[in-house]
């Protein structure tokens, strides 16, 4: 299947083309046996992301096997202009068929090796501490085809076709009369930055053209629409369905009907704060992906939650009203972020959470109270958690009275994210023990003012490749202790505006590769 990425541009032709080849084979079985074989390593050699030459990359590209060359043709698709979410771009994959189900295996782990085996053969590059990634610009140049509009208009008539709009702020829907547009792609001119003639958000009009598009398996809006009319649920063959940052207030209940939906992605959803009772209908739902709205409210659910067995990932709910006693029946999710975690449920979520013995990531949000002189949140009965054991990325949001002892055993951690603990004592005591450790996030974690050769021993965070650090109380960094931080490759000072000296050993690092400060102080110093 073809696939066409337009633009619609003030002053410009309704449609700017480029087709991106696709494969013409279908999704395949994953083989057993590693790809890489006859393939030259084509990793990006600096942070400009410029590979080796164009004839290797050639080469590389014509020897990969269908499926990860539909993959990688896919992937140039969908992060052409951005890089995308990994998480993302696997729900993707599988939405649109190009990993087929191997009995025995989870999809989304045949899905995120594929990304993987693409990112080890450097086709993939990642970006954002590893959380996101996009095509570099050497393999993206051999997906991209530019066409004429006339091109485009015969190419894809009566053929199915994936494609992106990037809305130029006029509210017009593009005419696409004639075409089967399987997945439609949309970011509207509001989050593009371009507001220059914008209406500000897409129309119940436009919104109605989208939803008479009935063979769409893939649905994508990102940016504000005034209105999700109740004929989304006609779009009875969709399989995601994305909707972040839209700005609505509400979902209709025929969102029931989409009996094959698997992603539904409400996340930064406006002022949204209740999930319709038919959504829990879904029952092929995989992936329900939920956040805080702008008015700080937590997303709730009905009672049924619990009935959902084939969810993968669950996140921003409230786990009060009696949910977090559902949680304790989905043993196999494996994505799990709670909201406004307090005393009243507590107990029962910590409860819920340690049977999920398949639970790879976790993200705990406290819920909002007065602590330490600040109105931030505090976290309850943390000594009674206990983490499962196959936990790989940890983010805990809220107040802390002291670091919690059972961080120490978490040995299969690559990623952790400390954010407004307002800790005195120092968390890396413990955290540089941890062997797996790659992504370490200090988010006003800790108080101090002061750090030196205690942050980090010798051989401490043996792993560690990314260390981001944001202080509203830190001055100085003014030892690193020989032998620290073996592996790091970059370390980030976010909103440090009273840091003014930081020892810049870190540069010595053997795998070092950049140091960023932003915002920081105006007379801040190096050594």
């Amino acid at each position: 299947m073809p696939y066409f990425k337009c633009t619609q541009e003030i002053g410009k032709p309704d449609l700017v083309p480029e087709e991106f080849h696709g494969s013409k084979s279908q999704a395949g079985v994953v083989p057993s046996t590693s790809t890489a074989e006859g393939i030259s390593s084509s990793r990006v050699a600096d942070n400009t992301g410029e590979s080796s030459s164009s004839e290797t990359c050639k080469s590389n590209y014509a020897k990969l096997p269908d499926y990860l060359r539909s993959c990688l043709d896919y992937s140039s698709f969908v992060s052409n202009r951005y890089p995308v979410e990994i998480g993302k771009l696997v729900r993707l994959l599988l939405a649109e068929g190009l990993i087929q189900d191997k009995p025995g295996d989870i999809m989304e782990d045949v899905a995120a090796n594929v990304v993987k085996e693409l990112i080890d053969l450097g086709m993939l590059q990642e970006v954002h501490d590893g959380t996101e990634v996009k095509v570099p610009p050497s393999y993206l140049q051999l997906s991209i085809l530019k066409l004429e509009k006339q091109d485009f208009v015969s190419k894809t008539a009566n053929s199915p076709v994936r494609l992106a709009i990037r809305d130029g702020g006029r509210d017009i829907f593009p005419n696409v009369e004639g075409r089967l547009v399987r997945s439609l792609f949309i970011i509207t001119a509001e989050r593009r930055h371009d507001s220059f003639g914008s209406t500000g958000c897409l129309s119940r009009a436009y919104m109605g053209n989208v939803c008479g598009m009935r063979f769409l398996l893939v649905l994508d809006l990102d940016g504000k629409i005034a209105y999700l009319p109740d004929e989304v649920g006609d779009l009875i063959h969709l399989r995601y369905l994305g909707l972040a940052n839209s700005d609505l207030d509400e979902l209709p209940r025929t969102l029931g009907n989409l009996q094959k939906l698997q992603t539904l992605d409400i996340r930064m959803c406006g002022k949204l704060s209740k999930l319709p009772i038919e959504v829990l209908h879904i029952q092929q739902l995989r992936h329900l992906l939920m956040s805080k709205s702008i008015n700080d409210c937590e997303i709730r659910v009905s009672e049924g939650i619990g009935k959902m067995v084939n969810l993968h990932t669950l996140s921003g709910i409230y786990g009060g009203d009696g949910i977090a006693r559902e949680l304790s029946a989905l043993t196999q999710i494996k994505d799990l972020g709670v909201k406004r975690v307090s005393e009243d449920h507590a107990s029962e979520l910590f409860a819920a959470i340690k049977k999920m013995e398949s639970l790879a990531s976790l993200s705990l949000e406290a819920e909002e109270c007065f602590f330490e002189e600040t109105n931030c949140a505090l976290f309850p009965e943390l000594d009674a958690f206990s983490p499962p054991p196959l936990l790989q990325e940890f983010y805990l949001h809220g107040g802390l009275i002291e670091i919690p002892m059972w961080l120490a055993s978490m040995e299969n951690l690559t990623r952790l994210t400390l954010s407004f603990s307002f800790l005195w004592e120092n968390p890396t005591s413990v955290l540089q023990l941890l062997p797996k450790l790659k992504h370490l996030n200090l988010w006003e974690a800790y108080r101090a003012k002061h750090i030196g050769k205690e942050f980090c021993n010798a051989g401490g965070f043996p792993a560690l490749e990314t260390l981001t650090i944001a202080s509203q109380f830190l001055v100085e960094w003014t030892e690193i202790a020989t032998g620290a931080f073996p592996s790091l490759r970059s370390l980030s000072f976010r909103c440090c505006l009273s840091l003014i000296f930081f020892l810049k050993a870190c540069r010595t690092f053997p795998h070092f590769k950049s140091c960023i400060w932003t915002p920081c102080h105006q007379t801040l110093q190096g050594d």
